[in-house]
């Protein structure tokens, strides 16, 4: 038996001399020589006296020894947990409490901490700094630079990554070998990238986007990555002459043209750019179109699922969409009862494929909840097919407004009030009312220097809109509320303006 994910992916990789990793401060590491750190790690985790399906958590800064150790992990067959750098002790303690970790590594700096987390939970605490300190990084440097690789089945369980928690305990979703492999292998064929490429690559290494689709699709592909500790965008500008493709979420791109330094003389030789993990504004897609001549491909993933739909690289790329479902994925938009609803029509989303993760660990009752018997997983999130096979998100399903009895989707107002002048962006949230149960909120961002007009945005909104969808209250912000990822947490506006009506 092999190890698919190992193997595949960085197996025939150990003489390899071509460059893996250009570092920030001019630094190179080969395929060679990311294999040979790789093995270390894999090593020490041994002499810790890890077996294969233990498991692994780890809250470290973004470095390439972190992402050995992730892959090192693999080779040895160990479980491993990236978490969130922005999660508190007491986050922690439940993830490793509820993974059954038996060792946790994190920063030097939080070791002190971090160590009394883990001796409460059960587990042995190491460190791992992004400039090579750490006691993790000294086991790996006394450690052989060749380690066998533990065989594992495409079924057996990689890595845990647990949802973000927002309506109740965040849970583990269990993502196979299989899971992971099959989704690189897709997107590389989809996305067209060759050994030629140079990724650019600034997202966090503690979710599905930076770790499993960036890193993974261009070790699958044979590529190099620009690997940034954090989003710069004068560093992606300085980077973007020598690369050809860029993977981020809406912000980089937001960020991007509010630099003056960046158009079509800085873009104008990259392949591609790609957004993702948050609803990218039609808006952002046609400005960005309009200053580098690129079209930014949009596409559609979860915790649960890695990738499940992209828009084309030849073809259509319409903005507002998240394609059509990835080959050898489906993809149904159904009623309550899991019923495949007429095209056009709007209801949850279902997706089934060698994309979709195991189950939640520990949680018989969740995974029976949202994975169908017939492999079909419910994502929660509300959306539109076309009859070609796009689509839509409208929204997360507890993002739905019920006012009066009657159905409303955020996403159908939002799009009104961002066309509105003035407004660089908004959220529309469901809050308490005493009459409807609940009515519309509407939060809207100011472009930079501008007032919007609320009296002339609220009589758009009276000319466009049925009557119950009309917000009852619009309030202009400086900023939404956003996860590391990007997406606007909805909850907390939710939360803000909770007593607005009710008192």
């Amino acid at each position: 038996m092999s190890n698919p994910l190992y193997d595949t992916l960085l197996g025939h990789q150990t003489t390899n001399s071509s460059v893996f990793l250009h570092l920030p401060d001019g630094g190179q590491i080969s395929y060679a020589g990311f294999t040979a750190r790789v093995a270390q790690f894999s090593g020490a985790l041994r002499e810790l006296g890890l077996e294969p399906g233990d498991r692994l958590a780890l809250q470290v800064e973004k470095c390439a020894d972190a992402l050995a150790l992730v892959f090192g992990c693999i080779q040895a067959g160990i479980v491993f947990l990236p978490l969130n750098t922005g999660y508190t002790g007491d986050e922690i303690a439940y993830f490793v409490e509820n993974s059954g970790a038996r060792v946790l590594v994190c920063d030097p700096a939080d070791a002190r901490l971090l160590g009394e987390v883990a001796a409460r939970c059960g587990a042995h605490c190491e460190t791992l700094g992004p400039d090579g300190a750490g006691t993790l990084a000294e086991r790996a440097d006394a450690a052989p630079e060749e380690a066998p690789v533990e065989p594992r089945a495409s079924d057996d369980i990689a890595a845990f990554l647990y949802t973000s928690g927002t309506t109740g305990r965040s849970k583990g979703a269990m993502l196979s070998q299989d899971n992971l492999l099959s989704n690189a292998l897709t997107l590389v064929d989809l996305w067209r990238f060759t050994r030629d490429d140079v990724l650019l690559h600034a997202l966090p290494i503690f979710h599905t986007h930076g770790l499993f689709v960036a890193t993974n699709v261009m070790l699958a592909a044979g590529g190099a990555m620009v690997f940034f500790p954090k989003l710069d965008t004068d560093a992606l500008i300085d980077w973007m002459p020598r690369a050809t493709s860029l993977m981020g979420v809406p912000t980089f791109y937001t960020r991007l043209l509010d630099n003056p330094r960046f158009g079509v003389e800085v873009a104008g030789d990259m392949r591609l750019f790609i957004s993702g993990s948050a609803p990218l504004l039609a808006e952002t897609h046609r400005q960005f179109e309009a200053r580098t001549g690129h079209r930014i491909l949009e596409r559609y993933g979860m915790t649960e699922t890695n990738m499940s739909t992209s828009n084309p690289y030849d073809g259509d790329r319409r903005a507002g969409t998240v394609g059509q479902p990835l080959p050898g994925v489906e993809a149904k938009v159904c009623d309550e009862a899991g019923t495949e609803l007429p095209r056009g029509e709007i209801g949850m989303l279902e997706v089934r494929g060698p994309n979709v993760f195991q189950g939640y660990w520990q949680m018989p009752e969740k995974t029976a909840a949202e994975l169908r018997e017939n492999g079909f997983f419910i994502t929660g999130d509300l959306a539109q097919m076309s009859e070609d096979g796009y689509v839509t998100i409208v929204g997360r399903v507890k993002d739905l407004i019920i006012s009066g009895g009657f159905n409303i989707y955020p996403k159908e107002i939002e799009e009104l009030l961002d066309d509105q002048p003035g407004v660089l962006e908004s959220a529309v949230v469901g809050v308490p009312h005493p009459d409807f149960g609940e009515t519309p909120v509407a939060v809207i961002v100011p472009e930079p220097g501008q007032t919007p007009d609320l009296d002339a945005i609220d009589a758009e909104v009276t000319a466009k809109l049925a009557r119950f969808k009309h917000p009852r209250h619009m309030e202009v912000i400086d900023a939404l509320p956003r996860n590391t990822m990007g997406k606007v947490q909805k909850a907390a506006l939710r939360e803000r303006f909770a007593g607005l009506f009710s008192g």
